[in-house]
């Protein structure tokens, strides 16, 4: 493990040198949980490398939590830069909290389900089986960001069970006060959970049943973009450079997600 993060400094010196490097700054960052694993394996290394340091805030992407990104910035809340689901990006870009033209890819995400380790794994390789594993389910978890927003809006009325499984499906307060969704199922509290996959793979206790369908899942990425009031913008733009950079797309990998590097 510390070679491998060795390695990872040199990448990020090896990038630094390579695209210059701003005088040292902090670094605002309001993020959600998504890419939260990626960022924080990289971050020390970036800081380390390049002098600046991150102040992290933690939020949903969407959804009605005061501790949504949406929500922190519209009530005056600080940050250079935002690391987030694109699904929340309209919003954001409408009421002028980010800037636009800034919108970086960083990676492909993709939600999944998972139930209790060493529980039976239900089907939900097509959209009748999901469906089937949906009504069959005691009960149903799911996030109160991104993918869960889209779920319990869009999905489930796609699949035609909304009102079905309505009674038996919880919403879940993510972090930074509350948990993923994985943790309810680790406990029992649900059957079956939905998530980011790069959020599922990172609590013990579960175990990924595998992704939806492609007909009940959107294209889904994760963005970054500086906010209309940055005050650290080369900074901002440096650290987002290297999270969606070549040296990145093996953590982006690790972490259940999809690089978006060009070869």
């Amino acid at each position: 493990m510390q070679h491998r993060s060795i390695l990872r400094l040199f990448a990020v010196l090896a990038f630094v040198f390579a695209t210059g490097a701003a005088r040292a700054a902090d670094i605002k960052v309001m993020i959600s949980a998504g890419f939260f694993h990626v960022y924080s394996e990289l971050g020390p290394a970036f800081e380390k490398a390049t002098g600046h340091h991150i102040i992290t805030t933690r939020g949903p992407s969407v959804g009605d939590s005061p501790e949504a990104i949406p929500a922190r910035l519209s009530r005056g809340e600080e940050a250079d830069v935002t690391i987030m689901d694109g699904s929340g990006v309209d919003f954001l870009v409408a009421h002028n909290l980010v800037r636009a033209a800034s919108k970086m890819l960083l990676a492909e995400s993709s939600f999944g389900m998972v139930v209790r380790a060493g529980q039976p794994k239900p089907d939900i390789s097509t959209v009748d089986a999901l469906r089937k594993t949906l009504l069959a389910a005691k009960s149903i978890a799911y996030s109160d960001s991104g993918s869960g927003t889209y779920l319990s809006t869009e999905g489930f009325k796609k699949l035609g069970i909304a009102d079905q499984i309505a009674g038996k499906s919880r919403k879940v307060r993510g972090p930074p006060s509350g948990e993923p969704v994985a943790a309810v199922v680790a406990r029992g509290e649900a059957e079956v959970g939905f998530q980011q996959t790069s959020e599922l793979i990172h609590t013990p206790g579960v175990e990924v049943v595998g992704t939806v369908p492609a007909e009940i899942q959107p294209p889904a990425y994760f963005v970054g973009l500086l906010t209309t009031n940055t005050k650290q913008p080369e900074a901002a733009v440096a650290l987002l450079r290297f999270l969606s950079s070549e040296q990145a797309a093996p953590v982006i990998t690790e972490n259940g997600l999809k690089p978006l590097v060009k070869k």
